[in-house]
C-alpha cells in the first residue's frame, strides 16, 4: 500500500533491484540506491494480480488499460493532503443547520392585529 499515491492501479518492479514498488519515492524510502531507469517496465495489476509488460517507446492511449482484466491503470493520481472537515458550514454565516429545541412561549402583544379588542 503506498502512502504517496493513494489510487496506485499498479506496482511496479524496479530494474535495479527485481523488488516491487508502486512509485518512485516508494522505491527512494526502501532502498539505498538510485533507481535505474529503463525502456521496459514490467507492471503488476493490483485488480487481477496479472503481471504484464510495456515498452515505454511504444505506449498507445489503448495501453492505459490492464491487458488481462481492462483495470485502468493510467490515471491522476490522488496524493493525500491533511485536512480538517466540518460536517455543516459556519453557523454564523448559515444558521439552517441550528434546531432551536427550546419550547416557545406563546405571548400577546397589544400592538398584535388581533389584540384590538383586548384595549378597553
Amino acid at each position: 500500500m503506498c502512502k504517496h499515491i493513494l489510487n496506485a492501479q499498479v506496482s511496479v518492479r524496479a530494474a535495479c533491484c527485481k523488488r516491487w514498488f508502486d512509485c518512485p519515492q516508494c522505491h527512494a524510502e526502501n532502498s539505498t540506491h538510485e533507481l535505474k531507469k529503463t525502456d521496459e517496465i514490467i507492471f503488476l495489476c493490483k485488480k487481477c494480480k496479472k503481471a504484464f509488460r510495456k515498452d515505454i517507446n511504444e505506449c498507445e492511449e489503448a495501453d492505459e488499460y490492464c491487458p488481462h482484466c481492462d483495470n485502468q491503470y493510467v490515471v491522476e493520481a490522488k496524493t493525500p493532503m491533511a485536512a480538517l472537515g466540518v460536517e455543516g458550514e459556519d453557523a454564523r454565516v448559515d444558521n439552517r443547520l441550528i434546531k432551536d429545541d427550546r419550547a416557545k412561549i406563546n405571548t400577546s402583544s397589544m400592538f398584535d392585529k388581533d389584540a384590538s379588542d383586548k384595549l378597553g
